[in-house]
């Protein structure tokens, strides 16, 4: 029988199998204590373990700087030589730079001047970088035509262009202002105002006179625009002449007229509780919006049309009226406004009336011209009889019971015209 071959165990960490390795003298065993980790370059001192020296600064960022500008000082520094000068037997040392840069000059290239006619070429090809900032008029058809009818009756010497000032200005429209009015002139036939009174069984003309009144007042009190209240007083006749409306009602009616027209004309019309406060809460919000929506049917939500106040505004600018004149033109309008006997002439017809009567309560002279003729479409004897109307209205105002229209153009901020005499001319006349 074979013996088996025995291999002697390995050695494993120290540790023979099954036996323990024989601990080794404790003085052998000893360990240095852990000495400092930082960024410091340390070496032992006298071979004394818990001593440590520095040796270098830690190499940072600004250090580092620090070390670039010493060592690009020292460099200059070996360049400058001192330099001994003797002047009236003092010496003073004065450091001479090595390897000077020297500045390269800048030679522009003469431009030779162009003789004959290639001065002329060379004017042309220029361009010419200076843009007129005055814009040009775009002539249109009709101002064309206009044009060409003026100086075919022999008025164009008369004639005074009122857009003249206004070519530079957007807003004006002067392209387009022309189209425009004529377009309002055939509008307004198909929105002119019938005779209604007749059909109304509870209302008269003094009622809608009061109401006109406490409408202007409302008006001021809000702080609204002008084409507000001309487009209120529209509403209301319209909708009168359409509907056959109680006493307990007319109010209501222009309450609501005010609160259409508003949020048509403004950018921040008032809201329904400000009319039901300013009615003393007669009306509640439900009565104001349902008479918005009965109104707005009878309508047939026909908003945009063509009112006394935009005529008056081109009119006063063919007038060329100062500030006096032009406040006087719209005092004697709204004076027409609360009268029911000027609802059957046409918003262009008023204006220019008020126009008309403002220059012969002024004393301008003449007081109808060419230029009023074109841009109206009126002559002044077309135009009497409505301003002897509306002077009249100036005459009995300062007696008339309803004086809101008087104060308001009393006051020097609207140059107090209500307090001018009315004019003599159309009275007597």
């Amino acid at each position: 029988m074979a013996s088996r071959v025995i291999v002697p165990e390995r050695q494993r960490d120290g540790v023979f199998a099954g036996k323990l390795k024989p601990k080794a003298a404790e003085g052998n065993n000893r360990r240095a204590a852990l000495v400092d980790i930082g960024n410091l370059d340390t070496k032992r001192v006298g071979g004394d373990a818990g001593k440590q020296q520095q040796v270098t600064r830690p190499a940072t960022r600004r250090f580092g700087a620090v070390l670039l500008a010493n060592a690009q000082a020292n460099a200059e520094k070996k360049n400058k030589k001192p330099v001994v000068v003797i002047a009236d037997k003092t010496v003073v040392l004065k450091t001479k730079v090595s390897n000077p840069v020297a500045k390269k000059a800048v030679v522009k290239p003469k431009q030779e001047p162009v003789i004959g006619a290639g001065a002329e070429e060379a004017k042309k090809e220029k361009p010419n970088t200076q843009k007129s900032s005055r814009k040009k008029k775009v002539q249109t058809m009709t101002s064309v035509l206009s044009a060409r009818s003026k100086v075919a009756c022999g008025l164009s010497d008369n004639i005074v262009d009122i857009d003249a000032g206004d070519i530079d200005n957007q807003l004006a429209a002067v392209e387009y202002v022309e189209d425009l009015y004529n377009f309002y002139i055939l509008a307004e036939s198909s929105s002119q105002i019938p005779d209604y009174m007749d059909s109304q069984n509870q209302i008269n003309a003094k009622m809608r006179m009061i109401l006109v009144d406490w409408l202007i007042q409302v008006h001021n009190k809000f702080e609204l625009a002008p084409e507000t209240l001309y487009l209120t007083i529209y509403i209301v006749d319209r909708y009168l002449s359409t509907n056959v409306t109680q006493r307990r009602e007319l109010q209501l009616l222009g309450i609501s007229s005010m609160l259409i027209a508003s949020k048509y004309e403004e950018i921040w019309a008032p809201e329904v509780k400000d009319f039901v406060c300013i009615s003393d809460k007669t009306y509640t919000r439900e009565h104001i919006l349902g008479m918005e929506k009965s109104i707005l049917a009878k309508l047939g939500w026909t908003l945009t049309v063509p009112t006394p106040y935009v005529f008056l505004v081109r009119f006063v600018k063919a007038a060329m009226a100062d500030k006096e004149m032009e406040n006087m033109a719209f005092f004697l309008a709204e004076l027409g406004l609360m009268q029911y006997a000027v609802v059957m002439f046409r918003p262009s017809m008023l204006a220019a009336s008020a126009v008309y009567a403002a220059r012969c309560t002024l004393n301008k002279t003449p007081p109808w011209d060419k230029t009023l003729e074109i841009h109206t479409g009126y002559t002044g004897s077309q135009l009497i009889d409505c301003a002897k109307l509306l002077v009249s209205f100036h005459a009995g105002v300062a007696d008339d019971k309803l004086r809101v229209v008087f104060n308001k153009y009393s006051s020097p901020k609207r140059s107090a015209v209500a307090l001018l005499a009315p004019a003599k001319s159309l009275l007597a006349s």
